[in-house]
């Protein structure tokens, strides 16, 4: 893609919100259901007479994402219907909200937020029985809600891809931090939808495209690098008449997006506050300030606290932060610890290589008890053993419930600082390896390696390598 050419990016995201029960009845909240229709009633399928009662703990936890990205919280809200057909809609309308949303404002990784409101979801069209389509509803009516970002202007298809796929992960991480949703994007729990288009002129927008249902952060990405260079692809060719206001889809196989249908203006779906659904006032049925005081602390708070009181990498603190259960450990150690940040950063060595590698390959991997391991770091900070003898005492904790010191004890494996013992083990190294001896004698610094990592040999790992460096050291000059 040329230079001259800006692409402009708005995102949708639906999460479904982990409630027991459905937006607007007392069906169960189940996405790991798999017989179908068992989940439902006479309100989420739209039985004649059935009236719909708003789920409080959906509004609850809108308000929370509100607050945790510095939203205003609406004091009025209501509910509207939204009318357009597709077969797993029973009413023929979607419950949802226009005019007042709950949330408005905030900011999230690089993005201004619009608005985020509340909504019910679909069922799940199958077509997997032949030439005809059948409609699961256990779906239907459950808690949905959608966030809505401005649009924002990147200089390149790429920047604007990758920034999107950021935000992304950063709202399904804050999801999981309160405990909103799951957001498994596999599981349709979370779905990107991606407004595109580009212009030679950051100041305008060019005609929009919306790519729907996007189901991977990966495919937000692509999609939205492939869909701005298909624009200026038809633009550069004379083309750029075919770029019309159109939803399309993503095809995973072909990495390539297609035209669904032509889409819709708000006024197509004929909004209307809906009737059978109370008006809300929110400060009647919420304390801000108490929802406020007991969110978690949020991803970015813990990225700063890990800089500031742990002083680990980057790296290590964005596997922490993305990753409960090795942040969970982790933060158990740090108490173990006592705080002391040079033993804190050797145990995040450990845990984030060690630990996260078990972890991948093994499903079922257990920690170790956290006061046995910060004793393991404590053993090699203070130098009772070796790195290589921490790693393999390591992997013995894994299986045995011991401590390090005793399984250090019981097979020899504790760090040799004795000078007169391992004085005897570099002569004799000296003495086998005369030609490397010389080398080093003659100026090859490498060959000083050798030979402590022949001591490192001859001692089974045990002895101090930085007192065999000395004592070598002093025995060849």
């Amino acid at each position: 893609m040329q230079n001259k050419y800006y692409t402009t990016v708005g995102l949708e995201i639906h999460a479904e919100l982990k409630t027991k029960t459905k937006m607007f009845c007392s069906c169960k909240n189940d996405p790991d259901e798999e017989k179908p229709n068992t989940n439902i009633c006479p309100v989420c399928t739209a039985q004649p007479g059935a009236l719909p009662v708003i789920n409080k703990e959906a509004v609850r936890q809108v308000i929370r994402v509100g607050l945790a990205i510095g939203a205003d919280i609406a004091d009025f809200t209501e509910f509207d219907r939204k009318n357009y057909f597709y077969p797993d809609i029973p009413k023929g309308y979607q419950i949802s909200q226009y005019k007042y949303p709950i949330v408005s404002g905030g900011d999230l990784a690089g993005f201004k937020v619009t608005r985020i409101h509340l909504e019910e979801d679909t069922g799940t069209s199958k077509h997997d029985k032949g030439d005809y389509s059948l409609v699961d509803f256990n779906r239907a009516g459950v808690p949905l809600m959608e966030l809505v970002t401005d649009a924002q202007t990147f200089e390149t298809a790429e920047a604007a891809g990758n920034m999107a796929a950021h935000f992304a992960r950063e709202y399904q991480l804050l999801l999981w931090y309160l405990g909103a949703s799951e957001a498994n994007m596999e599981k349709g729990e979370m779905r990107v939808e991606a407004n595109i288009s580009v212009t030679t002129d950051p100041k305008k927008y060019g005609t929009k495209v919306e790519v729907k249902n996007l189901n991977s952060v990966r495919s937000a990405m692509r999609a939205i690098q492939y869909e701005a260079d298909r624009m200026v692809k038809l633009i550069e060719e004379g083309k750029g008449a075919e770029i019309v206001q159109e939803t399309r889809g993503w095809d995973e196989m072909k990495n390539r997006t297609f035209s669904q249908r032509s889409k819709e203006d708000s006024h197509d779906y004929r909004y209307f506050p809906d009737p059978d659904l109370p008006k809300l006032k929110l400060s009647e049925l919420f304390d801000l300030d108490t929802l406020k005081k007991e969110l978690p602390e949020l991803p970015t708070e813990k990225r700063e606290r890990y800089a500031r009181e742990a002083g680990i990498k980057t790296e290590d603190i964005e596997m922490y932060v993305g990753d409960p259960k090795l942040s969970q450990f982790f933060e158990e150690v740090i108490a173990d610890l006592g705080g002391d940040k040079e033993k804190i950063k050797t145990a995040s060595n450990y845990i984030t290589s060690d630990m996260a590698g078990h972890m991948k390959t093994d499903p079922n991997f257990v920690f170790p008890h956290s006061n046995y391991f910060a004793e393991l770091i404590t053993m090699v900070t203070e130098g009772k053993i070796t790195s290589r003898g921490a790693k393999d005492i390591l992997a013995i904790m894994y299986e045995e419930d011991m401590s390090p010191m005793e399984i250090a004890t019981e097979r020899n494996m504790l760090q040799v600082s004795d000078e007169g013992a391992l004085r005897t083990l570099a002569e004799g190294v000296i003495l086998a390896h005369p030609n490397v001896a010389a080398e080093y004698k003659a100026g090859k610094e490498s060959s000083l390696q050798f030979l402590i990592g022949q001591v490192m040999k001859e001692s089974k790992g045990s002895a101090n390598p930085q007192v065999a460096k000395q004592l070598l050291t002093d025995l060849l000059k």
